[in-house]
């Protein structure tokens, strides 16, 4: 069974019920689940925190989606330094590096295939990622 990392754009659209992204981030989801293993780290579950009042509550939507929480690789916290620098000399303004440059980072250095609707900056700076995304 393989491995594909889920951005928290994807998981929030079905925990907030988004009228436009619900249904395909469900179905993509589904479709995923059955021949991989979904997986997120914790950056992506900070992002999520921000929706819950309680961390059960939380722990309980991640284990009915069956998502498996993963610590982040140093090559994944190295790989993200990089891109950061890579970032700020193409003009970048951020002081610090983005929650998009953690999470591509650890799915490029665990070679996962990536489902999110966020594609700029992982095409940019995560080319070497497969992305499983919407057709626009």
């Amino acid at each position: 069974m393989n491995g594909v990392f889920i951005d928290s754009c994807v998981l929030l659209d079905l925990f907030t019920d988004d009228p436009n992204w619900a249904e395909w981030s469900e179905s993509i989801l589904e479709k995923y689940s059955l021949t991989n293993t979904l997986h997120i780290n914790s950056i992506v579950y900070t992002e999520l925190s921000m929706g819950f009042n309680k961390i059960e509550e939380l722990e309980s939507a991640i284990d009915a989606l069956n998502l498996k929480v993963l610590e982040m690789p140093r090559e994944a916290l190295f790989l993200t330094g990089k891109v950061f620098l890579k970032y700020r000399k193409n003009k970048g303004t951020k002081i610090s590096p983005l929650p998009d440059f953690f999470i591509g980072a650890h799915a490029s250095v665990s070679q996962f295939d990536l489902i999110t609707r966020n594609l700029s900056k992982y095409k940019t700076y995560f080319p070497q990622v497969n992305l499983i995304h919407p057709e626009y």
